[in-house]
């Protein structure tokens, strides 16, 4: 079986990404899950902190016959001083899969480049990859029809945001974005969708002109892991971005509020939001699980 790392999303091709999604629907209405992942072993390598990511990915193994590690990285090697290149090669004699979480992308990079066993990122400063995919799911189950569709995103041009910008560029939808000037994504990242994808990729730093005819509002926190120095000036910054139901009304009626989490209500987004009829931020939770399962059997059985 070749092995397989996923990185980024674009370390997918458009038709694995859509099988993933498709796989990971069927799981979710199955009545009974076949036991696809038994007697693998999945590594989950944190150096951040996670509600959702880990017992998702934990969840998703034990559900499908699998088992799980967790190995955080203060109680390994890691954190006095072993390089990253061999902490990889030793775990991968033990485990069949690995999820990093870390704080610079580098980093998964080179634990990939010695890692005989597939990779997974489940977060960087860079990508998000995972949580994008989940989140399309949801669009998707939402009866949203992805091609046609506009998707707003409001807030930080944070790693979830260039995910979203990589996925936007896959499916082919229209991904406008809405932040502060010095807050946009990667600017080489954005060049790269629009030449080598042709990606209907807009930024703008008027959050009106992005949810106006949206079919789904997508936001995230304006302080992210490691930002907690810059706190107090981003909410000044990041004062009039909030999904709120003013904004929110802007939007088509049928359209859908996504929020990655944790949230914090009375910043980026209002109690009334995310607890409205439009909201499908714990659906969107739940999913992680669901996409967590269809990309585990695509990089330990199917590929």
């Amino acid at each position: 079986m070749k092995l397989r790392h996923f990185l980024r999303v674009w370390d997918f091709s458009k038709d694995e990404a859509q099988n993933v999604i498709e796989r990971a629907l069927e799981l979710k209405s199955l009545q009974t899950l076949p036991k696809t992942l038994d007697g693998k072993i999945l590594g989950l390598l944190f150096e951040k902190p996670s509600t959702r990511t880990r017992v998702s990915f934990e969840s998703a193994m034990l559900r499908l016959g699998g088992q799980s590690i967790y190995l955080p990285s203060r109680e390994l090697q890691l954190s006095r001083g072993e390089p990253v290149k061999d902490t990889a090669r030793v775990l991968s004699s033990y485990l069949d899969a690995v999820v990093l979480r870390t704080y610079s992308h580098d980093t998964v990079e080179e634990f990939a480049r010695y890692s005989t066993i597939p990779v997974i990122n489940g977060l960087t400063d860079k990508h998000h990859p995972c949580q994008a995919l989940s989140d399309v799911m949801t669009v998707i189950e939402s009866g949203i029809d992805l091609g046609k569709a506009k998707i707003a995103w409001i807030g930080d041009g944070n790693n979830v945001c260039q995910s979203w910008l990589e996925a936007s560029a896959l499916f082919e939808f229209e991904f406008v974005i809405a932040c502060p000037e010095g807050y946009e994504p990667d600017a080489e990242l954005v060049k790269e969708a629009k030449e080598k994808y042709h990606a209907k990729v807009i930024i703008t730093h008027d959050p009106e002109e992005a949810v106006r005819d949206a079919d789904a509002v997508n936001t995230d926190v304006w302080v992210s892991m490691g930002q907690e120095k810059e706190a107090e000036d981003r909410k000044k910054v990041f004062g009039k971005y909030q999904v709120n139901q003013e904004l929110l009304k802007l939007a088509k009626p049928t359209a859908v509020v996504l929020h990655c989490l944790p949230a914090h209500r009375g910043e980026e987004i209002t109690e009334e939001v995310l607890e409205g009829s439009q909201s499908v931020v714990w659906r969107q939770a739940e999913n992680k699980m669901w996409l967590h399962m269809a990309l585990l059997e695509f990089l330990l059985v199917k590929s």
